[in-house]
């Protein structure tokens, strides 16, 4: 029976495909696909996982003490028949025959399936027997884990080509950005979540891979089945389960015309930004990793606004990157812009981008009841100068290599400036002193807190430029949590002290001859380019997929009839309705003229 599940949209097309129920607790299990000759080889590196599994049960058993409680012995004979029973290593073995899973993933997906049908059942003891499935198949993991490892990575990983076969979306209650990062360029063909806001991290990440993704659906990865058909309609939100054949040829004809719509657009790369008064605009790419860098010249950015350097730090099991790949890492994205700038923001951890635990101690901020306002990004970093001044030195080595940027995030005290400007002198020394090639490098500002802004003329005299991070800016103002679905409806990018807040660290920073820019989702967001233009900003940062659309808004925009509408509607109560009809009633004139 079909059935629709809604949510709030966060990346916008139609994606068709099969449904992968992922657990959020697995959402790291490795997903890729064997080729043929690799079937068997993978059926047997599962079977010998779940011998293994099976000979340390045998051995606990064996050893239990005679003094042993009946029961324990009773559970791990539990454990034992489910792990040979059919319904999971026979089932198992089908996904990686049909499906070409490798063993991880395939394990995975019959654990999903076969969780339903222990939460669907009567009795009760039955039914908590899924704990004990649940235990099996975590330990098989782990000894895949294992094996992988050993082996170097998997071999014989091939790249799916989906021409008459089934696309792929990926079904979760939660996916954290750092595992987000693993799906970059993964088989998955959309997402789709329990939970999340339009400007959560992952929801970021997830219009980063240019692909359609609905999340705070609340109930999604309950009620969709493992292999159910699944429509993900990114512009409204929905979700549509097993649709009719009617529907399902709907939507593919709106997934044929997007893709029409997408390479007309991608025909403007080539075309300079500049507004019909003649008004340049920088458009420039945000990026999580070095490998993104080539996107972003192929889309027509003309430099990286922003680079997201925490995720170099994410999914390393507590051992963060050292100097040299640092430096390597922002090398090759300096490297790889071909000249153009690239502006690094120094590691933004915290709120919904925790690092894994550290092998000594644990991060403070991660057990706080409000991390969005914990220590977080600049915070954290003057909380650890050894790893600040770790990550400064590996930006200014890079900065020999092509120009490069630096970024400081969530500031709001002129002694976090000071501080940074501090270690920057005590890096540069150390460079000097140990015969290292480094060039100057810009220092900049995110305004991403209030006070910030309402500060803004002392920061200016002690950096070189601004750039607004409008989400963290929103969620701040407005005083709610952005990854939060419960209070997603309150987050406005329209509501007038957002929009205040916005217009006049543009102006302030322009007058005082600085370079602005915004790097937050606004940028991307097409809705918002008359606006932005209105309030005087020529600087735009965004996922290297949002360029051709606000690219197209810049050349057909007016910026001087934009800036004359501009007051009417910052003060209005509703500016979303003024900007539509002043905006509107600007271009019509024109076209009169």
């Amino acid at each position: 029976m079909s059935f629709q599940v809604f949510g709030i949209p966060v990346s916008r097309g139609v994606a068709i495909g099969r449904a992968v129920l992922v657990a959020s607790s697995r959402v790291d299990v490795a997903h890729y696909f064997i080729d043929a000759a690799s079937v068997e080889t993978e059926i047997q590196r599962c079977m010998r996982a779940r011998d293994e599994v099976a000979q340390e049960l045998e051995t606990l058993k064996r050893d239990l003490p005679d003094d042993a409680p009946h029961e324990l012995a009773a559970l791990l004979d539990v454990h034992l028949m489910l792990m040979h029973d059919e319904a999971l290593t026979g089932a198992t073995k089908q996904w990686i025959i049909e499906r070409h899973y490798n063993a991880e993933w395939a394990l995975s997906a019959q654990l999903e399936v076969l969780a339903r049908q222990f939460d669907e059942m009567e009795d009760d003891y039955l039914r908590e027997r899924k704990a004990d499935l649940e235990q099996v198949v975590e330990r098989i993991l782990g000894v895949l884990a294992r094996q992988h490892g050993k082996a170097g990575g998997a071999a014989s990983v091939v790249q799916r080509d989906f021409a008459g076969e089934d696309p792929l979306l990926l079904v979760a209650a939660d996916i954290a950005p750092a595992d987000m990062m693993q799906f970059k360029r993964s088989v998955f063909h959309g997402f789709i979540t329990d939970i999340g806001g339009k400007t959560s991290h992952t929801a970021i990440v997830a219009r980063s891979m240019d692909i359609p993704a609905v999340v705070g659906t609340r109930e999604a990865s309950r009620l969709i089945r493992q292999d159910d058909w699944v429509i993900i309609d990114g512009d409204a939100g929905a979700v549509i389960v097993d649709p009719s054949p009617i529907v399902l040829e709907e939507y593919r004809f709106r997934q044929r015309q997007s893709e029409l719509e997408r390479a007309r657009l991608a025909r403007l790369r080539h075309t300079p930004a500049v507004t019909l008064d003649g008004e340049r605009v920088e458009l420039q790419a945000n990026i999580e990793l070095p490998a993104d860098a080539p996107a972003a010249v192929e889309a027509g950015a003309t430099g990286v606004g922003l680079f997201r350097s925490e995720f170099l730090f994410m999914n390393r099991e507590g051992e963060l990157p050292g100097e040299d790949e640092q430096f390597e890492a922002y090398r090759a994205a300096v490297e790889a812009m071909r000249g153009m700038p690239v502006t690094i923001r120094t590691v933004d951890i915290g709120a919904d981008k925790p690092l894994d635990r550290m092998s000594n101690s644990e991060l403070r901020h991660e057990h706080v009841l409000n991390p969005a306002m914990g220590l977080r990004a600049i915070r954290w970093s003057l909380a650890e100068p050894s790893m600040f001044r770790q990550q400064l030195r590996a930006i200014y080595r890079a900065s020999a290599f092509g120009k490069l940027r630096l970024l400081i995030p969530m500031v709001a005290h002129l002694g976090e400036i000071r501080q940074v400007l501090e270690a920057v002198k005590r890096v540069q020394q150390q460079l000097t002193d140990a015969g290292q090639a480094f060039t100057r490098v810009d220092i900049g500002v995110m305004i991403e807190i209030p006070a910030a802004a309402v500060m803004l003329p002392l920061l200016l005299r002690h950096v070189d430029f601004v750039s607004i991070g409008t989400n963290d800016l929103i969620q701040y103002t407005l005083a709610i949590d952005r990854a939060d679905e419960a209070v997603a409806h309150l987050y406005d990018p329209w509501h007038p002290a957002v929009l205040q807040l916005i217009s006049t660290s543009i102006v302030q920073a322009t007058a005082a001859g600085k370079s602005v820019s915004v790097c937050g989702e606004m940028a991307g967001d097409a809705a918002f380019t008359d606006l932005l233009l209105a309030m005087g900003l020529r600087n735009f940062s965004m996922h290297p997929s949002q360029i051709p659309s606000v690219k197209q808004r810049i050349l057909r925009a007016d910026a001087a009839r934009l800036a004359a509408a501009l007051p009417e509607v910052l003060s209005s109560e509703d500016p979303q309705r003024a900007a539509d009809l002043a905006f509107t009633a600007s271009k019509q004139s024109h076209l009169m003229q």
